[in-house]
């Protein structure tokens, strides 16, 4: 019974990519949609819709519409296999994925598995968000694909910047118990250590992922230790919640974050009152001086009523298109190769590129400050102030090496 189990387990996915309708490229968007992360992955939601109406709007991909399939994963990387199967069940050939490093893992290692028993019938992951540097490197996957700039990407950036501000006497640690925020504090501390050894980390702590209502005691710690500045990774509500518990307590120290710009962060940056004392680090913000950009980010907060916190979304999206259009062809093994060191104008302006070898996407990347702008500039969550611009890494000084020994079909 239990072979038996297993071979109608195995079936049911090739029947439903059998019947998979011809007249839609369906993509399957497995995020949080209830729960801690919702906030966000209901605007990475709105995001890809948006999208996919873009490219629509230009004739779809060789003709085909593009639709975006929702499936709540609740942030539960047992519920996202699940949503993967319904996926690929309906016919959906394309997946992406983006809040959570634990989640990108399953879904690799599920996709990875699902393609080796169904050639033919085989399934793309694209990874908009999870930034664990494991999944280019030890655990990377032909099937996989990353926009975003991994953790040690980010970090080697931020504490380059960091370790040429003498004000940087006493650093405290606060991330995520998962592998992504054990991958922040770890780099932090070893890079910190290489770059200005004579900064002292008074503080490292993780807490439970998407669970904190409260972040008082975290900030108590905080102030207890005299740090003048707090490095985390902390996304989603975690973040949120972090500033306006700083901000209630009256803390005054200066934040280096991945993720401060996600739903309601910025509210909570302007009550701490610190004026550009919150820095973030991505692949560009509203305020980026590119003029095809802001067009963009004009014409998304007047239909979506949101900032676009992810123009990741909008090279993976297009290079999807483009990739396509190379290949001649929506199978997924051809567009994966079309996609290998691909190179491309991204949103922000300047050229990424896909690298082959791990299939981690290298791009510019910006740090940037929360605070007062000028006249005209985008504010954030209705608060007046906005991101700018305080150190641009050029794409080639973003690369690292990887340690992906990667298998090719």
């Amino acid at each position: 019974m239990k072979r038996l189990l297993a071979a109608v387990a195995i079936a049911l996915p090739m029947l439903g990519s059998a019947a998979m309708g011809q007249e839609t490229v369906k993509i399957g968007y497995i995020d949080p949609l209830s729960g801690g992360g919702a906030s966000v992955g209901e605007g990475g939601l709105k995001t890809f819709q948006f999208l996919a109406e873009e490219l629509n709007a230009k004739g779809g991909i060789l003709g085909k519409k593009v639709e975006i399939v929702p499936l709540d994963n609740k942030t539960n990387p047992q519920e996202s296999l699940i949503q993967a199967q319904k996926a690929i069940d309906s016919g959906v050939r394309y997946i992406t994925q983006g809040n959570g490093s634990s989640v990108a893992g399953a879904l690799s290692d599920f996709i990875t598995k699902y393609n080796e028993r169904n050639p033919g019938k085989e399934v793309l992951y694209f990874n908009y968000a999870a930034v664990d540097p494991v999944l280019t490197n030890d655990k990377c996957s032909f099937w996989h694909f990353r926009w975003d700039a991994n953790s040690d990407i980010k970090m080697e950036a931020l504490t380059n910047y960091m370790k040429d501000a003498p004000s940087i006497k006493k650093v405290y640690l606060i991330n995520q118990d998962y592998s992504f925020g054990q991958s922040v504090r770890t780099q932090a501390r070893a890079m910190l250590a290489a770059k200005r050894s004579d900064i002292q980390i008074v503080g490292d702590e993780l807490h439970p992922l998407l669970k904190i209502t409260d972040f008082a005691p975290y900030v108590a710690k905080i102030k207890a230790s005299g740090a003048d500045t707090v490095v985390t990774g902390n996304w989603g509500q975690d973040i949120a919640l972090l500033l306006k518990a700083a901000a209630d307590a009256g803390l005054k120290v200066s934040w280096y974050t991945y993720y401060a710009g996600g739903a309601g962060g910025p509210t909570a940056i302007k009550q701490t009152g610190l004026n550009h004392q919150v820095f973030q680090i991505t692949e560009g913000f509203a305020n980026v001086d590119h003029k095809t950009s802001q067009d963009f980010e004009k014409a998304f907060r007047a239909k979506v009523d949101l900032s676009l916190w992810y123009p990741r979304a909008v090279n993976e999206m297009r290079m999807f298109a483009a990739a396509a259009e190379k290949a001649k062809s929506l199978d997924p093994v051809k567009v994966a190769q079309s996609l290998e060191d691909m190179k491309f104008e991204v949103f922000s302006g300047g050229e990424g590129m896909m690298r082959k070898d791990d299939h981690q996407f290298f791009q510019p990347i910006y740090i940037s400050s929360f605070g007062e702008i000028k006249p005209g500039q985008f504010d954030e969550e209705k608060t007046g102030w906005g991101w700018k611009e305080v150190a641009k890494i050029d794409t080639a000084k973003t690369v690292l090496p990887t340690t992906c020994k990667m298998e090719r079909p």
